[in-house]
């Protein structure tokens, strides 16, 4: 008669178990490299000590191995950059009009291949929904601008 079931987990690290052991992955290694080439950049080291360090990072397998290389570094806090206002709207203006753009050069683009191939010219079609689409895009910038006075 079989025994009672022993669940079984592989890889459980207990949360006493001792991190300098443990392996690293490539993201940590890459982060601490990124780490001394911001402290390169802030004069923190110079360019041996950055090579030699860069050199143990990429050589590490354990946590116990990598954190000694950026332990003398201050820790470093990355500032979220917001874009002002009028930059996201002239963005987003900007690619109102590459679409309209794009539209227009398909929409040309059929309309000379149509009367290529039937040896005349059509009558330039694009112009109606072209025109349209920027007369659209005008008013809602002009609409944008009385809203903002």
């Amino acid at each position: 008669m079989p025994g009672p079931a022993v669940a079984r987990t592989i890889g459980l690290v207990s949360p006493d178990a001792d991190r300098s052991r443990m392996r690293i992955s490539d993201a940590d290694r890459a982060a601490t490299a990124e780490r001394l080439r911001i402290a390169l950049d802030e004069g923190r080291l110079d360019l041996s000590e950055y090579d030699d360090r860069v050199r143990s990072a990429y050589a590490a397998t354990t946590y116990g191995e990598l954190e000694p290389i950026t332990a003398d570094l201050p820790p470093v806090t990355v500032p979220a950059v917001a874009q002002p206002a009028a930059a996201l709207e002239h963005r987003k203006w900007t690619n109102e009009w590459r679409e309209w753009l794009g539209g227009a050069i398909i929409m040309i683009a059929i309309w000379g291949g149509t009367s290529l191939l039937s040896g005349s010219l059509h009558s330039f079609w694009p112009a109606i929904p072209l025109g349209i689409w920027a007369a659209v895009l005008v008013a809602g910038a002009l609409g944008k601008k009385e809203k903002g006075a």
